[in-house]
C-alpha cells in the first residue's frame, strides 16, 4: 500500500542545505501496524510529514520514491496533495488539544471533515459521525457530540482525533506518538483501537514512538532510526527479539524493567555525560548551610475541593472533589513514587505540597513543622524555599524570553542566598555543569535546547533554591528512552549525594519501580494502597494496582539484550 525508497529530506539554511532524512526505505501493507522508532530529532516525524505532504517550509523532499498504492505523492500539486490528505492519507498528532478547535463542538468538527470528503448529506454525515464516535467505544455519542474539546479526558480527545482520521475511510493513518502524554490504562484503551481499526478495517499504520514497550505490545514490523537513518528493519519479533545493530540493543537496554531493580539505567555509551570532577563547586555549595540532615514530610487527612460548574442560575454545583484523605509520610532522604491514571490527583497533590493550591481540610508538615495552606503561605515562609518543583513541560515552565542564566539566577536573589552578581552567574555555571550541561548553555534561550536539556536545565534551577524537597511532576513523559535514562541516573545521584527528599509523580509504572523506595497508588482522588515499592509490585493487594502492572507495556525477557 506505501511504499518509501531512498527518501531524502533536506532543509536549507544560510550554511548550506541540512540532512533530516536520508536514503530512508519502508513499506506498509493493508491492515499492518509499522513502529517507526528513533530518538528525539531521528527524523521520525520528518518522515511522516513528507508522506502527508506537510514537511514546515523551507524543508523539501530532495530525492526518493513515495508511493500510495498507485499514486505518486512527489508528483502530486498542492491542489491534489490538498485532495488527498484525509481522504486517503490522514494524522493524529501527538496532543490531541491542538488538533481539535476549542471553539467548535465536535459534532461540528466530525460533520465538516466528512462533508468536504464526501457527497453525502449534511444529515448522512452526522449519522456517520455518531456511529464512528460509538465505534471509539464513547458512550452516549448522540448527545456527548454537542460537548467542546475541554469538555473531554486526554484519552476522550485522542478517541475523538481518531475517529476525525478514520472519518473518510483513508488507506494509511500516521500516528505521530498517540499515547505519549496517557496513563497506561488510557494508552491501553487506544492502542487496543489502534489494533482493531488494522485487523477489521484494514487500515495501515505507521507508528511513531520512542516507547519501545508499545511497539513489543502492538506493531507488526518495525524501523529503528537514528540520526536521519535507517539503521535496520524488520518484522518485530526479529528486530527487537534478536537485534544485529548495537545501537537498537543499547536503546533497548535502556528500557526500565517492570519485574526488577537497578541500581542504574543504561544509557548508549557515546551518549553518556561524564560529569567527573564537574560542578565541584556547586557541590559543596548545596551540601553546606545545613544541610547535614534529611527532613521528611508528612500528610494527614487531606483533602481538595474545587468549585462545580453551574448549570443553571438557580443550581448551586456540587463541589469537585479531587482529593479525599490523603494521608501518608515521606521517611527523611528516600523517594515517593506517585502513581496513578490521569485524574487520579497526582498533580494536584504535588500544588498542594507546594502551597499553589489551598487544602480544604487535613494538615501537612515538613520536618516536623507545619505547613500552611495555599494562600496562608507567604513568599518569605521557608517552605517556599524548602521545596521546590521540576514540572512535566520544561518549554512552559522556562521563561521563554530570559536567559538560562537569568532564569538560574532567579532563585538565588529571591531568596537572598548568593547577593553578588557575579557570584551568582559563576554559581549558575558550575550548577551547568553539575546536571550535564556545557558552561556555555548560559547565554542561551530554552528554545534553542532539546526537551531533555531543558529539564536538565529545570532541575538546575531547582536546586540553586537549596530545596530539602523535590517534587518531580511527569519529568520524563515526553523524553525518549535513552534521554530519560540521563535524566533518571542524572536524579538518582543528586538524590544520594545532597540527601534530598523526593516526591516522584509518574504514570509510568517501569520508571517508579526504578527510582521509588516508597510507592502510594492514587485513583480518583484516593489512595487505593501505598507501602514498600517491592511489595507493591510484587504482591499488590488493590485490584486497581493489579490492573495498572498487567497494563504496563514491558519488553518481553527473552527479548532483553
Amino acid at each position: 500500500m506505501l511504499r518509501v525508497e531512498n527518501l531524502t529530506v533536506k532543509f536549507p539554511s544560510r550554511f548550506g542545505d541540512v540532512t533530516a532524512v536520508e536514503n530512508m526505505a519502508m513499506a506498509i501493507a493493508p491492515g499492518e501496524i509499522h513502529g517507526l522508532v528513533g530518538e528525539s530529532g531521528a527524523g521520525k516525524s520528518t518522515v511522516g510529514a513528507a508522506i502527508i505532504g506537510l514537511l514546515q517550509p523551507p524543508g523539501f523532499v530532495a530525492d526518493g520514491t513515495l508511493q500510495l498504492g498507485d499514486v505518486d505523492l512527489r508528483a502530486l500539486d498542492r491542489f491534489e496533495a490538498h485532495a488527498l490528505r484525509g481522504k486517503r492519507v490522514s494524522m493524529i498528532f501527538q496532543d490531541p488539544q491542538t488538533s481539535l478547535n476549542p471553539l467548535m463542538r465536535i459534532e461540528d468538527q466530525l460533520v465538516e471533515t466528512i462533508l468536504a470528503h464526501e457527497d453525502i448529506s449534511a444529515d448522512a454525515a452526522q449519522s456517520r459521525a455518531i456511529d464512528l464516535l460509538e465505534e471509539m467505544g464513547i458512550e452516549d455519542a448522540s448527545s456527548r457530540m454537542r460537548s467542546y474539546p475541554h469538555q473531554f479526558s486526554g484519552g476522550m480527545r485522542q478517541r475523538v482525533v481518531i475517529a476525525l482520521a478514520i472519518c473518510t475511510n483513508p488507506e494509511l493513518i500516521i500516528a505521530d506518538e498517540p499515547t505519549t502524554a496517557l496513563d497506561v490504562a488510557v494508552q491501553s484503551q487506544v492502542l487496543d483501537l489502534i489494533r482493531r481499526l488494522a485487523d477489521v478495517r484494514k487500515v495501515g499504520f505507521m507508528l511513531i514512538t520512542h516507547d519501545i514497550g508499545v511497539i513489543a505490545q502492538i506493531a507488526d514490523t518495525v524501523t529503528m532510526m537514528r540520526r536521519g537513518k535507517r539503521i535496520e528493519s524488520g518484522p518485530t519479533a526479529e528486530v527487537l527479539g534478536n537485534p544485529s545493530h548495537a545501537y537498537t540493543k543499547q536503546l533497548m537496554d535502556a528500557v526500565p524493567p517492570l519485574d526488577r531493580k537497578i541500581d542504574r539505567f543504561r544509557v548508549p555509551k557515546d551518549e553518556e555525560i561524564d560529569a567527573t570532577g564537574q560542578g565541584d563547586a556547586a557541590r559543596a555549595w548545596l551540601l553546606g548551610a545545613e544541610r547535614e540532615t534529611a527532613v521528611g514530610l508528612t500528610l494527614e487527612g487531606i483533602a481538595v475541593s474545587f468549585p462545580g460548574v453551574r448549570t443553571s442560575m438557580w443550581q448551586k454545583p456540587a463541589p469537585h472533589i479531587a482529593l479525599q484523605d490523603i494521608s501518608f509520610v515521606v521517611r527523611p532522604g528516600s523517594i515517593m513514587g506517585i502513581v496513578g491514571e490521569s485524574g487520579s490527583g497526582k498533580s494536584t497533590l504535588a500544588k498542594t505540597l507546594t502551597g499553589l493550591i489551598k487544602p480544604s481540610d487535613g494538615t501537612m508538615t515538613l520536618a516536623g513543622a507545619p505547613l500552611p495552606g495555599g494562600g496562608a503561605r507567604a513568599r518569605k515562609h521557608p517552605s517556599r524555599q524548602l521545596i521546590q518543583m521540576v514540572f512535566q513541560d520544561p518549554y512552559s515552565s522556562l521563561n521563554s524570553r530570559h536567559r538560562v542564566g537569568t532564569i538560574l539566577a532567579e532563585p538565588l536573589w529571591l531568596y537572598g542566598l548568593v547577593t553578588d552578581k557575579e557570584e551568582r552567574r559563576k554559581l549558575c555555571i558550575d550548577m551547568l555543569r553539575l546536571v550535564g550541561m556545557l558552561p556555555e548553555a548560559i547565554d542561551k534561550y530554552p528554545h534553542q535546547f532539546s526537551g531533555g536539556q531543558r529539564q536538565r536545565i529545570a532541575v538546575a534551577r531547582a536546586l540553586l533554591a537549596r530545596p530539602k524537597v523535590l517534587i518531580c511532576d511527569e519529568p520524563t513523559s515526553a523524553l525518549d528512552v535513552s534521554i530519560q535514562a540521563q535524566l533518571l541516573n542524572l536524579l538518582k545521584d543528586l538524590q544520594a549525594s545532597f540527601g534530598l527528599t523526593v516526591l516522584f509523580i509518574s504514570h509510568n509504572l517501569s520508571v517508579v519501580r526504578q527510582m521509588a523506595d516508597d510507592v502510594v497508588v492514587l485513583r480518583n482522588g484516593r489512595i487505593q494502597e501505598q507501602g514498600p515499592c517491592a511489595t507493591i509490585y510484587e504482591t499488590p493487594t488493590a485490584e486497581y494496582t493489579k490492573e495498572l502492572l498487567a497494563l504496563t507495556p514491558v519488553l518481553p525477557a527473552d527479548w532483553r539484550p
